[in-house]
């Protein structure tokens, strides 16, 4: 029998964008399992993949609900931190699968902008869309990132699909709003069990995040900036601990530990990891406008701070210090990486994160804070056991996103919750209050370089994972393995 009798006897090219006809039996059998096999969108985003359903590209109101189907896409991911060249790339994505393979893509910080080449004897197409918010909503970014694979694999209508969109962006939350002030609540009890803090400490920081939460949401109503907001969250933060402390000198030093908590759960959710992510890829205009705001959110938070620091000393009331042993360490390990996974759990379910995210976030709260105490513990500084630890959170966190069909930046964001420097930030200030400026302007800087190792290694460890991605796959296109995963 000749070998080419076992061809494919098809004579047309499926819905998948594969030529059946060049592909043996048993080999499109194969192909075809793995195209039931759900795939991650990371993997599924490809540079230019083949059209599954190309539209009449002389038809300007198609062309122009293509392109704004893309951008509206472009807006949920880059409103939820994604950084600008996973951002282009889902753009680009969802304008190719419908046939705009040449477009020119410009992403920033407010704005994302769209140009797409229909050929020599037709005008181009262009549209735009400004980003007018910023929102961890995880569950609206997992639907986003189902809808990008369904669109791959249904052949999904443009109607059809802007519908589907709309529905995401309108729908309400998938939790209570008590449920999510809980959560801010637990994150918070978790890092001070985490610093080495007590269950007294815990709940009183738990106590103090669900005021904080609540008094901002109603100024959120009221309309009151961001920056404002984060200043009454200081403020809140460092009250309780200046109250324990006037009402016992023993609580000096433990006290100092809830406003770290404070600190770290008002940190908690700023574009660090897309700021750095486009400083490094290559995208300085957005990079620098992310920086900024994160820098001046946190300038919020140090200043309402140090209000509330300043005030106690003008009444006569002891500054909460930081005790010497007080810190991460190896001590209570099993309670300290407990404390992890719930921290990050919380932050996720904070969030808005879907339930089949919340596993994944716990083990990458866990892993990140054992590797974090083991490298600290073997001698290196914050910053590298920061960094290491985030490596390794990018890397298996984003192999788990892939498991539980969840983006990565969902459990990569949660991993890294429990390691933002709270505690280096209060240290800093306070050495400003006492007077020693060269201590106070070393921590603060350390707490920067934290935060930044913090981001790259999660950069780091999601390009490792996609290289080994890659490496799995075929290195040539093939549609087979490129349809929706």
């Amino acid at each position: 029998m000749r070998a080419d009798d076992d061809a494919v006897s098809a004579t047309t090219v499926d819905g998948m964008g594969v030529d059946w006809r060049s592909v043996s039996t048993r080999e499109a059998a194969r192909r075809r399992l793995r195209l039931l096999r759900p795939r991650a969108t990371a993997d599924s985003v490809v540079a230019v993949p083949a059209p599954v359903q190309p539209i009449d590209l002389a038809d300007d109101a198609q062309v122009s609900e293509v392109l704004d189907l893309a951008v509206r896409v472009g807006e949920v991911v880059l409103s939820a931190g994604t950084g600008v060249v996973d951002t282009t790339a889902q753009v680009r994505f969802i304008a190719s699968t419908y046939g705009l393979s040449q477009c020119d893509i410009d992403v920033t910080f407010d704005a994302i902008r769209i140009w797409a080449d229909r050929g020599p004897r037709l005008p181009p197409a262009s549209d735009m869309r400004v980003v007018k918010y910023r929102s961890l909503d995880f569950t609206r970014l997992a639907a986003v990132d189902r809808l990008t694979r369904r669109l791959r694999t249904q052949l999904v209508p443009i109607g059809e699909a802007h519908a589907a969109l709309d529905e995401i962006v309108s729908s309400r939350h998938p939790y209570p709003r008590w449920v999510s002030t809980a959560a801010w609540s637990l994150l918070a009890a978790s890092i001070a069990v985490l610093l080495g803090g007590d269950y007294a400490l815990a709940a009183i920081s738990f106590a103090t995040t669900a005021v904080i939460d609540i008094v901002n949401r109603m100024l959120h109503k009221l309309g009151l900036p961001l920056f404002f907001q984060h200043i009454v969250g200081g403020v809140l933060a460092a009250a309780p601990a200046i109250a324990l402390t006037a009402y016992s000198p023993e609580w000096r030093d433990d006290a100092a530990l809830i406003v770290a908590a404070g600190i770290t759960v008002l940190l908690s959710g700023q574009q660090l990891v897309g700021s750095v992510q486009d400083a490094i890829t290559g995208a300085p205009v957005t990079a620098t406008a992310r920086m900024l705001e994160v820098l001046m959110m946190t300038g919020g938070i140090v200043a309402g701070i140090g209000l509330a620091l300043r005030f106690s000393t003008l009444f006569g009331v002891a500054v909460p210090s930081i005790g010497e042993s007080a810190g991460r360490s190896t001590e209570y390990l099993a309670i300290k990486l407990i404390a992890g996974a719930v921290a990050a759990v919380a932050f996720a379910l904070a969030c808005y994160a879907e339930r089949r995210a919340l596993f994944a976030a716990a083990l990458s709260g866990a892993g990140g804070t054992m590797v974090f105490l083991a490298i600290g513990d073997i001698g290196f500084g914050p910053v590298v056991s920061s960094g290491v630890a985030a490596t390794a959170i990018g890397l298996v966190g984003g192999l788990m996103a892939r498991r539980a069909l969840t983006p990565p930046l969902v459990v990569a964001v949660a991993g890294i919750t429990p390691l933002l420097p709270g505690l280096k930030v209060y240290r800093g200030l306070y050495a400003l209050l006492e007077d020693e400026t060269l201590l106070g302007f070393g921590q603060i800087l350390g707490a920067f370089g934290v935060g930044c190792a913090l981001a790259a290694g999660v950069i780091l460890g999601e390009w490792f994972d996609r290289l080994l991605s890659r490496r799995a796959a075929p290195r040539a296109y093939d549609p087979a393995y490129t349809s929706d995963r």
